[in-house]
């Protein structure tokens, strides 16, 4: 590929996001993506419950995704949003293909990735990982579709290079994998419980402090000492856990 200065181009403006999703379960993250733009589901586990969302039948293996995935890319259709929900039930997917498809250079095959040794199962499955972001891509920049990635969260230690260690939320995902897809998308955003923190007299001139549920929903794209969130919109640190919400603000950010 030739470099030139006549080879400069200018960015055209907002392309179709890239969306990752984490929270807890019953949080409303497959709600909230099933009001994007013609959503289509690609489903890992039964988490649609009563929605009325267009979906491919439940996928029993990573090879099914990949197939629906060059379905949409290789024929016309509507849909303006692909959703997989979720990504940590994909994740054991990814594995056993991998297992069910490797043969090292010495002929060997492994039933389990953790018996690769090593920690060399988890790197051979991001093969898969940038497999599946790479289909995703092309039907973002050959068909303008958005992808939102739903996943749960786990809370894990961080040991921060900076500060003491601390605990926060994280993507359900094993490590590499989950820095892989941090890596590969425009928004993360972490969705919760709004919590007040109330303080009162224990006695003895201490102070008790508790956290109380607000009941209301939001969405967090901005990342804190106990959440992974990240956006490259500008958009405010927390919203409501609805969709015209993140959509608005996605407009008046541009």
């Amino acid at each position: 590929m030739a470099i030139s200065l006549e080879s400069i181009s200018r960015s055209t403006g907002i392309k179709a996001p890239r969306i990752v999703v984490h929270g807890g379960p019953g949080l409303g993250k497959t709600t909230l993506a099933a009001g994007a733009p013609n959503p289509i589901f690609i489903c890992t586990e039964d988490g649609l419950g009563k929605l009325e969302v267009d979906a491919f039948p439940m996928m029993q293996s990573f090879q099914d995704v990949l197939d629906a995935i060059t379905v949409l890319y290789s024929s016309d259709h509507h849909y303006q949003t692909l959703v997989i929900d979720s990504l940590d039930h994909l994740e054991p997917m990814i594995w056993q293909h991998l297992c069910d498809t490797y043969v090292g250079s010495k002929g060997e095959r492994y039933q389990a990735i953790e018996d690769f040794g090593y920690g060399r199962g988890f790197l051979e499955a991001l093969n898969l990982w940038r497999q599946l972001l790479d289909g995703l891509e092309a039907l973002r920049n050959e068909k303008g579709m958005a992808f939102i990635l739903i996943a749960h969260s786990e809370i894990k230690r961080f040991e921060s290079p900076t500060t003491d260690s601390y605990d926060r939320y994280q993507i359900k995902l094993h490590k590499r994998a989950s820095e892989l897809v941090q890596e590969s998308v425009d928004c993360i955003l972490f969705a919760d419980y709004k919590t007040v923190i109330e303080k009162e007299e224990a006695g003895f001139n201490k102070t008790k402090t508790r956290g109380i549920s607000t009941g209301q929903r939001y969405l967090y794209t901005e990342a804190k000492p106990g959440f992974i969130a990240k956006n490259r919109y500008g958009l405010p640190a927390e919203l409501p856990l609805d969709w015209q919400a993140f959509s608005d603000a996605m407009t008046s950010s541009h």
